[in-house]
């Protein structure tokens, strides 16, 4: 694979993408590696556009979802990106290349009622603190799945009500805490004292709770809560942006908060405070009664 394992070392070591992202790049560039071979081709810097364009449809025809598709293009986009400016190839085989649309799905949220309820789970029961206090904490500050994990209890100013996270790209920022999570996090640290370089959510080995492990939990709190919707990290990442943007109407603001690079990501909060708003119009309206 010529220059393949030099580009996925530049996006672990330099661009620091997550082991997901790494993963993910590793087997398109793979997958188009093994299509050059079979049509003859002994180099990816000898693949040109038309015979790219061919790669793309064949993996269409080969059922790939027009999700995958663009993932796997922007794969080689940023790989045929990354040659070009070590003048590997003189121009992107990838550049003008378009994936079929995919069909954009709203996220699920919980709404304002489902959300207290599932944050408000019973504190007395075993590991009942520590649940209470990394359900607040999520629906709070909207904090990513591996950002909650790697949280270290340094990171959190307390009295500042603020939490320093390291985001995607290894990007910093700030983002509040309420004074519910707040509560939680002090009565959950009270029961289990650790300094400051200790993970707020360990696991075993004084490691962090595992990612997998905070999904299985969510889900059996979600059902002991009443919530039998498919509830996950991500779903309280979306109820907090969808209830902070149909709060304020910031979307710039959302944008920070959830430390989105572009804010095309943070609009499809906005299509969901338009559905809410459209349900509310067809219900109160009388002339947008909807025949039965």
């Amino acid at each position: 694979m010529y220059a393949v394992a030099d580009f996925l070392a530049h996006l672990e070591v330099e661009r620091r993408v997550s082991a997901h992202t790494l993963d993910a790049y590793r087997r398109d560039l793979a997958a188009l590696t093994e299509w050059a071979q079979a049509q003859g081709i002994a180099h990816l810097v000898e693949v040109h556009a038309e015979q790219l364009r061919t790669f793309v449809a064949s993996e269409h025809r080969r059922g790939l979802s027009p999700k995958s598709l663009q993932r796997r293009l922007s794969a080689c986009r940023s790989y045929y990106q990354w040659l070009l400016k070590h003048g590997r190839v003189a121009a992107s085989p990838a550049a003008a290349l378009r994936a079929p649309k995919a069909p954009r799905k709203l996220p699920q949220v919980l709404d304002a009622d489902e959300a207290v309820r599932l944050v408000e789970v019973p504190t007395d029961a075993p590991l009942g603190k520590r649940d209470r206090a990394l359900l607040e904490l999520f629906y709070s500050s909207g904090l990513r799945l591996s950002e909650l994990c790697a949280l270290r209890w340094r990171d959190l100013d307390m009295a500042g009500g603020m939490v320093t996270v390291l985001g995607k790209g290894s990007k910093e920022r700030k983002v509040p805490v309420g004074s519910h999570a707040r509560n939680a996090l002090a009565e959950w640290r009270q029961e289990r004292p650790s300094g400051n370089e200790g993970f707020v959510f360990p696991g075993r080995a004084e490691g962090p709770l595992s990612q997998r492990a905070v999904q299985i939990r969510i889900k059996q709190l979600a059902q002991r809560q009443g919530l039998f919707k498919h509830v996950h990290p991500h779903m309280l990442r979306h109820s907090f942006a969808s209830h902070i943007l149909e709060s304020s109407g910031d979307l710039r603001g959302v944008q920070e908060l959830l430390g989105h690079a572009d804010i095309a990501t943070t609009q499809i909060y906005t299509h969901l405070d338009f559905q809410h708003l459209a349900k509310v119009y067809d219900a109160a309206h009388p002339r947008a009664k909807r025949k039965k």
